[in-house]
């Protein structure tokens, strides 16, 4: 056993043995633990802005209290207004911890590879480590697949995500060509929430966001941006429909301050699974959305992403 597998081991064996009384709030958590105030005063979580700010911390809200449980110090929640700002903030060292899309962690570390490291991601019901983006437009549009969508108009979530972006842009490239000859616009919606919404309200003819792509249609998958907005309530799935689907991508990593201790980052991974296996509410609030696993990843999971967001990066210079 290497010593990764071992420390993976060592934290999940820990979040097995707090497990055996259930708990279902973070008043009652007894998992894996660390005194963190020896190394600096506060945790300092960041999130992507996919989603409105009050809707993410609200949803959010139990992770920061088990972060407080576990590490013994504050937990400080930030927002931003697009992946961008969350990428930056990350690479100045003024956060511990953001759940990243895989081009997003593959643009913070052709930024700065010093900055961040993955230590888990998601497993879903199925065994899966990947998720999907998927074109969507209304149920009643006539739009049946992507020769429909010839002259239409078509919404992008932010340039540094990879299902609302990086991946449908070279995916749908690759079928079609080059794209602003095809549709009759490519727009920015800013987020994956803005862009199902426009079309909802008729502002654009169809939108890529990212979902699980399993589980019921009518729930939105089991989880994904489509499931969040369902829960939320502003999201029947009968008024919209799904034209196309990529190829599966690599479920985007949990990154912790590369500068943290390894024991912060064994806590954290020993916590999230905690919280899976005693309180499965919260955990559907962090993860959107049904998972089977958290587990661990390593900077090579996400290498095929890292490589196509730098040639992304000299195609565009070229251009």
């Amino acid at each position: 056993m290497n010593t990764f597998t071992a420390r993976v081991a060592a934290s999940f064996a820990a979040a097995a043995i707090a497990g055996v009384a259930f708990a279902d709030s973070p008043a009652n958590y007894s998992g894996p633990t660390m005194d963190l105030s020896g190394v600096q005063p506060e945790f300092r979580v960041g999130f992507l802005g996919d989603e409105a700010s009050q809707d993410i911390l609200t949803r959010n809200e139990c992770l920061g209290e088990y972060v407080e449980a576990a590490f013994g110090v504050p937990a400080k929640m930030y927002t931003f207004k697009d992946y961008a700002g969350t990428m930056e903030s990350f690479v100045g060292g003024n956060l511990d911890y953001t759940w990243f899309g895989a081009s997003g962690y593959a643009g913070l570390y052709l930024q700065d590879p010093e900055a961040g490291e993955p230590i888990m991601t998601r497993m879903q019901p199925t065994g899966d480590t990947g998720y999907y983006s998927v074109m969507v437009t209304l149920a009643d549009s006539g739009i049946e697949t992507l020769d429909d969508m010839k002259g239409k108009t078509l919404g992008f979530a932010d340039p540094n995500s990879t299902s609302g972006y990086l991946i449908p842009s070279i995916e749908l490239g690759d079928q079609l060509g080059e794209l602003d000859g095809y549709f009759a616009s490519t727009e920015f919606q800013g987020g994956h929430e803005n862009g199902v919404l426009a079309v909802l309200n008729g502002d654009i003819d169809a939108a890529v966001t990212w979902v699980s792509g399993v589980g019921e249609w009518s729930e939105g998958y089991t989880s994904g941006n489509l499931r969040k907005m369902v829960d939320k309530g502003i999201l029947n799935m009968d008024d919209i429909k799904q034209i196309w689907s990529s190829n599966l991508i690599p479920n985007g990593p949990i990154v912790m301050r590369k500068a943290l201790p390894q024991e912060a980052k064994d806590t954290m991974l020993g916590m999230k699974q905690w919280i899976l296996e005693n309180d499965p509410v919260c955990n559907e609030n962090i993860a959107a959305g049904v998972v089977k696993a958290w587990v661990p990843v390593e900077h090579s999971f996400y290498d095929v992403i890292v490589k196509a967001r730098r040639a992304k990066i000299e195609a565009e210079k070229t251009n």
